[in-house]
């Protein structure tokens, strides 16, 4: 049970057009959306910031390896599962999915230097070492990459954290691919 209102546009007046925006584009209003309308400010951020990080440089597939990463290190069940089902529809191959899940690595090294490079950021809280930076370019991505990193990352601290607080319960729609915590995202909360 959540422990916060997820909001309809008709009880988060100050919310509505965010709320009724996102309805639009997704066919239906997320609980995460929803739960966030009890702050529209957050709710405007994330919707502002996810539209920004679809423009970054990187491929559906890069951009859903440092969100899951995010959602599993952050132990975000209900993250994990609508980013599965997102993954899914914008055609991030199975097997990539899977490993992100699962934690483990990819079998892609462009894509793996990727992921490696996203849990370091999030488990140094943005203190990579010269060596992480280093092999992330060597792979093959650039500085702007590194950016790009930090900016996903950051939206995944606001869904995630929301999440956590909130208790939002999982959306009918990710019921499918709903993702249950191992051990790792156990012991991060």
């Amino acid at each position: 049970m959540s422990r916060f209102p997820i909001h309809t546009a008709a009880s988060a007046p100050e919310a509505r057009e965010l709320i009724e925006g996102a309805q639009k584009a997704f066919g239906f209003l997320p609980n995460l959306l929803g739960a966030m309308g009890e702050a529209p400010a957050l709710l405007e951020g994330y919707m502002t910031l996810s539209t920004i990080f679809d423009k970054a440089e990187l491929s559906p597939t890069e951009r859903q390896i440092i969100l899951m990463v995010n959602n599993r290190l952050n132990g975000c069940t209900y993250c994990m599962s609508a980013h599965t089902g997102i993954s899914k529809a914008q055609g991030v191959p199975d097997d990539v999915i899977e490993t992100l899940r699962d934690g483990t690595e990819l079998s892609d090294p462009k894509l793996e230097a990727l992921r490696v490079f996203a849990v370091r950021i999030n488990e140094s809280r943005g203190w990579p070492e010269q060596s992480d930076i280093d092999a992330l370019l060597s792979a093959g991505y650039t500085r702007r990459t590194i950016l790009e990193v930090i900016l996903g990352t950051a939206l995944k601290v606001m869904s995630n954290y929301t999440n956590h607080i909130a208790s939002t319960p999982l959306d009918d729609a990710f019921a499918g691919v709903e993702w249950t915590p191992g051990e790792l995202a156990q012991t991060a909360r």
